[in-house]
Formats: C-alpha cells, structure tokens, sequence
C-alpha cells in the first residue's frame, strides 16, 4: 500500500533509451500499465515498471510515454506523492479532477495525429486493448502489441531477477476447505455456464484455489502460477522445484504440474483439445475480465488486418467476472474465525506499540518515523501464527500524514513530533487471517480544527460500522454513510471508504468493496464477505486523518423484513482503541457516544488478557478504552 520515501529519480536517461527503442520499433507512443501478466496491484520488484521508468512507486498509475513528452496518470490517494517524486520530464495528470481524462481516453481525444500506439501485451487487460482498439480506429491510430517489452531493454542488467521462493501447503485448519471441494465448486460454475475451462491469471485466486501461499511479492504471500480447470483436468502452471514436499504430497495425483512459461501454448492448443468449434453459440472458455491480451489472443487469435475473408473468426472464449474471485470473496465459518483471532492479537501488539510511542514522546526521546514502524513489526514477530506484514507500515508524522499511502524512507525520514497528528496505517499476515488497521494519534495537544474534523471522520466511521442495508446493496450505494458528516463541514477524501480483504492472501482484495468508483456497484455486499472502513480527512502540507477497521459482513435481525429480501450490517473485528482526546464529544449523538463506549468495552474484554506481561501497555489500554 504504502510506497517508501517521496524522493526523485532522475529518468532524463531512461527516457532518452526508451525513446531509441520506440523509433527503432516504429512506435510513438508506449504505454507502461502499473500491473503485471497477473494484474496484480502488488508487484514483484521486476515487473515494477512504470516506478522505474517513471520514478512514481505508488501502487495505482499509468505512464504514457510520447516521442516528445512524458505523462504520468494517477487517482486522488497519490497526487502528493507524485507530486515529489516525479521529475521535470513528467507531466503528472490527475485522474478524477474535473478535464482530466483517463489514460485510457487520453490516447484517443488528447494525442494528435495517426499514431502507433505501443505496448506489451502480457500487461494490457483484454477490455481495454478491445476498447482502445475501437476508439483509435477513427482516427487511424492502432494498438501495436510487442512481447519485446521496451522498458524491460531499457532496465538491462540492472532489472531483478524474477523470485523463485519456495511455496507451500495452508493447512486446512486454517483455509477450512480442501481444494478439491473448490475446484468442485468452479465445475458446477462451468456447468452452469456450458463452458468447457476457465483460466485461472490471478496470483490470489490461484493460492487460494489450491490451498497454497508464497513469497514472490512482498507483503502478499502469493507465487507466480496460472491454472486452468476443465470438467476433467486440473492444470497448474508453476516452476515445479518451488512446490515444497509437503505442497506437492497435499496436490497429488489430483493435479498437474506444467512449466510456468507453458501457459500460452498450452492455451493455443486447448480449444481443439476441448473439441471448440468457435461459433457464436457454442461452448466456451472463460476467461477473466483482468486476464491480460496475451491470454485471450492465445485461445482466439486475431485475424490478420488484411484478410479477405467475409466470415467472422472462431471465438473460443468468452469474457466474465473471474468465478474464482466471487467464490474466495466470501469467508467460510473457519476463515472468519480466523480474522476475528487474528485482530485480537493484533491488538496487543498496537497497544504495546503506540504505549511505548507515547512514553517515548513523553520522555523527550526521538524516534522517527522508520522506527516507530519498526518497533511495530517486532511486536508484531512475537505473535504467534506470525507470517510478515500484509503492507509497508504507513507511519507519517504531520505533514506526511496527508500523503494517503506514504511510508517513511529509512535514510531519509521525519521525526515524530509530539505538537503533530500522527498516523499510523499498518496490518499483518497470520495464517489465519490478514489484518489492516488505521489510528490516528496526537500525544500532545491538538488544535480545534484537527479535533473538529476527526469527530467528523470518527461520525463517518461509526455510520458503516452500524449500517444496516437491504440484501442485494452494494458498497457503491452506502459509500456516502462514511462522508455525510464530512459533508455538513464541507470536507471529503479522495479515496474509496473500503476494500476487500483477503484471507492469508492480499489485503486489497476484489471484487466488493465501499467507494464512489462506478465498478463497485456490480458486486453486491454479501455475508462471509470482508471489507475495510476507513473513511479519512487529509489537510495537505499539515496532516491527515483516517480510522479503519476490517468488517465482516453478516446477516442482521430486523423486527421487520420487508419484500422478504433479509437485511445485513457488519461486525467489526479490529481491536484497537480510538483517541477520545481527539473526539468533540458535543458533536456525537447518544447512539454514537454508546458505540464508541461499547467498542472501547469490547477493545478492554478482548485484548487486555494478553497484555499480561506487559505493565505499561495494560496502563495504556486501561486509559484509552475509558468510557466517555
């Protein structure tokens, strides 16, 4: 989530190289997508290559880069940070505010001429290359696919090696279901459908599916595999040493293990295979609506431009939400038993944590903000099922604050200062389950308008904790619950409310989640589901506020029902208390004043046991969970 330092790099050079290699291969324009073959949000650090070429390593972006100029795209959470990191050779274009366009539309309305447009396909989801396809043909533009990638040659020698860490076997006590019971459930998908396979491109659904975990991108304990799943066959794509003894006993004779670089030819050849004739109303394979060009363009090749052929080509493919994604979004009773264990000890080690920060403070000690995130993870190492952390820990002193996904550079970062708001957004991997929590502290004395706009975030916050909603809502619908309080001050934040989060897995997690982005109204909210409430304030160049807890989603006892469609809420399981020092309590209502009271309650009953050993934490939560 979070992206070390804000520095710059100077890429007057990279971009000179690129340029070379666009003229040579006869392009003028390239595209550099923020994601891998994956569409991974989280990358490894080869294929982070839009944060070499462009110097920007936060974790959403796109680059276009011209023969002339150069043109970076990124949403609200990151206009800050890009703001310092890019250099003068970059224009930074700010997706969301009124005039400007998205990449994708930039391409076409924006750039003059009949231009040809390059990029890897591998890395171009199969939508948006048709999509842009459609939209540049009027002005005789075109989409030039090169699986040479350009800023690949351009990062030589000095690129990473891609990772090739050991995988290994979730034990079912943990995932609570085999995964030949999962991969049952995509087959009953298939029938339903009448197609004959689906591909599995994404690195979490591939983990999940088979019961699997790794160490390939930091954070996201995934490895690189793609799958695919007949009514017959199992196949999994992967470098075979990687599988552990106890991965590869636990797969067994159930499925087959392919070379990971096999995928595409193993696509080629599967419509005839499966006996696809191609017609219109035939049997298909699905494909997922994030899998990339390459993939659909190996099952169904695109016909030459210049064909004299009337008929329309074979389509062996059929384009869909991944079924693999609706059946991981939604937590079995052991997954959430796991959530809700995990968090409680998550909570001891944010007590023990922010209890040693205050008294550091208080003290006169000086602790940046790379050491406090440190001595965060260390607690965090004592708990037991410990894995790592699920995100760089966002620990951002005043200023900083207001950077949304901003993390602290080790050689270069500030001071926490006791007169400043500090925030601290951080989360762990456990093996049963993934945390992600936000607090915001101030440990000395705050100002009016710091109080004023947190008790509006806190409104915001309580008002998703405690919603109750129809069956069939989606986050899209209730998003504006967080910002209502918000409103009536005439403030807001540019980022979504929530996210989805995984189990053991990544913790931006697809495809529900709480935000204004058109796309989450497609998924609605159901039980088992997981999702984040952090709504947020950020003053930029003074500081930034936000509080999150994971959710689950559960069904709700109303003492009506109406049309019978059965109503739902949230339960939250993060346990850490909430500065009441930084709350305007002649701001909150009864019903709010009892909730804050009642979670602090919770807070104490659950995490207090396990702060036994530790006196000044015990002390800490004692005081913070102290009713109002």
């Amino acid at each position: 989530m979070g992206a070390q330092g804000t520095h710059r790099v100077n890429t007057t050079e990279r971009l000179a190289k690129l340029r070379e290699l666009m003229k040579k291969e006869g392009v003028d324009v390239w595209v550099v997508p923020s994601e891998d073959q994956h569409y991974s949000e989280y990358l490894a650090h080869c294929d982070e290559r839009r944060g070499f070429i462009s110097g920007f390593n936060g974790s959403a972006g796109c680059a276009v880069v011209t023969l002339e100029k150069a043109f970076l795209f990124t949403d609200g959470r990151y206009f800050l940070q890009a703001e310092k990191q890019l250099d003068d050779n970059w224009t930074l274009m700010k997706q969301g505010l009124p005039d400007v366009p998205t990449w994708q539309d930039f391409l076409h309305k924006n750039l003059d001429g009949s231009l040809k447009i390059g990029i890897d396909p591998t890395i171009i989801v199969a939508d948006d290359a048709a999509a842009l396809r459609k939209n540049l043909e009027p002005k005789q533009s075109e989409l030039v696919l090169l699986r040479n990638n350009l800023v690949d040659e351009v990062w030589g020698t000095d690129r990473p090696p891609k990772p090739h860490n050991p995988v290994f076997h979730l034990d079912e006590k943990y995932s609570g279901q085999s995964f030949t019971e999962k991969i049952e459930k995509v087959r009953e998908i298939l029938e339903k459908e009448k197609a004959k396979a689906v591909v599995v491109n994404m690195l979490d659904e591939v983990a999940w599916l088979f019961n699997l975990r790794g160490s390939d991108i930091d954070y996201n304990p995934v490895f690189f595999a793609y799958s695919v799943i007949t009514k017959d066959s199992t196949v999994l794509f992967i470098e075979s040493k990687k599988l552990d003894e106890a991965a590869r006993k636990y797969l067994g004779d159930a499925v087959e293990i392919r070379p990971y670089e096999e995928i595409f030819d193993y696509l080629k050849s599967l419509p005839g295979a499966l006996g696809l004739d191609g017609s219109k109303d035939g049997p298909k394979i699905l494909v997922p609506n994030k899998a990339s060009l390459a993939i659909v363009e190996s099952i169904s090749p695109s016909p030459p431009s210049a064909t004299s052929s009337s008929s329309p080509p074979p389509i062996y493919h059929k384009i869909v939400p991944s079924p693999v994604a609706d059946l991981k979004a939604i937590k079995n009773a052991t997954e959430l038993e796991g959530f809700r264990q995990s968090h409680i000890r998550d909570g001891a080690a944010l007590a023990r944590y922010f209890a040693w920060l205050e008294e550091a403070l208080n003290d006169g000690k000086e602790v940046n903000e790379w050491q406090g995130a440190e001595v965060l993870e260390n607690y965090r190492k004592e708990l037991v099922l410990f894995k790592g952390l699920s995100f760089t820990t966002i620990s951002s002193t005043g200023p900083n604050g207001a950077i949304i996904h901003y993390s602290p550079d080790p050689k270069d970062c500030a001071v926490i200062k006791k007169e400043q708001i500090y925030l601290c957004d951080s989360g762990a991997q456990f093996l049963d389950g993934t945390t992600d929590v936000t607090r915001t502290w101030h440990f000395g004395t705050p100002k009016p308008e710091e109080i004023r706009a947190f008790t509006r975030v806190l409104q915001g916050h309580i008002s998703i904790d405690t919603a109750i909603f129809p069956t069939g809502t989606t986050g899209f619908v209730i998003d504006s619950f967080a910002r209502r309080a918000l409103w009536q001050d005439g403030l807001d934040y540019r980022h979504g409310t929530g996210h989805g989060v995984g189990h053991f897995l990544n913790v931006h997690e697809g495809p529900q989640g709480i935000g204004v982005r058109i796309v989450l109204n497609n998924t609605p909210l159901k039980p088992g589901m997981t999702v984040s409430n952090e709504p947020g304030y950020y003053e930029d160049g003074q500081y930034g506020i936000r509080i999150e807890n994971i959710v689950l989603v559960k069904e709700a006892e109303t003492p009506n029902n109406f049309g019978q469609k059965g109503y739902l809420g949230f339960e939250h399981v993060t346990l850490c208390p909430i500065q009441t020092k930084l709350v305007d309590i002649s701001l909150l209502t009864e019903q709010e004043k009892k909730w804050l009271n009642d979670y602090h309650k919770e807070i104490w009953e659950k995490v207090s046991p396990l702060l036994k050993n530790d006196t000044r934490a015990l002390e800490w939560l004692r005081r913070e969970c102290e009713p109002i």
